[in-house]
């Protein structure tokens, strides 16, 4: 894959994001249905297109890499719960925007664990989406249910960060199908003890909804970001990625009639626009893969 090739399939999974938070609010279950459902679809499709694709290497995983899926799974497992949680606490907007906040946690992981250098440009960035975040509080009380819904988002943010991270090594030693199917297939054991009776009791809608969220919004879009990131590195990664709160924004408004309110939009806006920034900006110093 070219490097324009994973640029596109970034954008192209931003938007199936989008749609998660959709999802997420049609689907009427409880979070830990939700993250159920949407593995065993994701699993189901993902062994699907392993034995569709002729190609599908299979390699043999060694004890470190083990480690890091299952490690991955779990973070993969907590953002997925946090941010239903978060969407059925406080929406749509609130949820996508507190999620949005990764790549700054992504920034700062890369620097932690990855010695990458911070530029002061960099950190000027991480300085916009702290303020963005502030601007987007419903209310600096814990009595407020948006308020909670957007911690839950900045939790869903920092859990997705550490998969992210995660994914990096494992995307330069591993099939991206293979790496998507075992930490799926993490999230599906860790959460369908807690989602059993949930499940059963799903209608039929429910269920074509599920579908579409596990195999295109999962499956697909899983492996488009680690494939992607064979060319790009966790921080270029993040900086497509946060569209997903523009599509799916637009999407509530036009579906829920959820409209954020002007400090929301002008937070988020910043947090977006200083992402997008500092990702053109590197593209630009370091044109050649990684």
């Amino acid at each position: 894959m070219t490097q324009q090739r994973a640029l596109l399939a970034i954008h192209v999974a931003a938007f199936l994001f989008g749609l998660t938070g959709i999802l997420g609010t049609l689907i009427q279950a409880p979070p830990a249905a939700i993250t159920a459902g949407r593995a065993l679809f994701a699993v189901g499709a993902l062994i699907l297109i392993r034995r569709r694709a002729l190609a599908s290497r299979h390699s043999t995983l060694s004890r470190p890499q083990i480690y890091l899926l299952g490690f991955s799974g779990g973070c993969l497992a907590l953002h997925w719960l946090t941010f239903f949680v978060s969407i059925k606490t406080g929406g749509v907007a609130i949820a996508t925007l507190g999620f949005a906040s990764f790549p700054a946690f992504i920034m700062l992981g890369e620097r932690l664990l990855f010695k990458d250098d911070v530029q002061r440009a960099e950190w000027g960035v991480l300085a916009c989406i702290s303020i963005g975040v502030v601007l987007i509080t419903p209310a600096f009380e814990l009595a407020n249910q948006l308020t909670i819904g957007l911690l839950w988002g900045l939790l869903s943010g920092l859990t997705f960060a550490l998969a992210t991270l995660t994914n990096r090594p494992l995307a330069a030693q591993l099939p991206p199908t293979q790496v998507a199917l075992w930490q799926n297939a993490v999230v599906l054991g860790l959460s369908i003890p807690w989602a059993g009776a949930s499940l059963i009791s799903l209608n039929a809608i429910d269920w074509m909804w599920m579908a579409i969220l596990g195999v295109l919004c999962t499956a697909y879009a899983h492996v488009l970001i680690v494939k992607s990131m064979q060319q790009l590195t966790a921080r270029h990664t993040g900086v497509i990625i946060a569209l997903e709160p523009v599509y799916a924004i637009v999407l509530a408004a036009l579906l829920f009639n959820q409209i954020p309110t002007l400090t929301m939009i002008i937070g988020g806006s910043l947090m977006i626009a200083a992402i997008i920034y500092n990702g053109t900006v590197d593209t630009k110093k370091s044109p050649s893969p990684e």
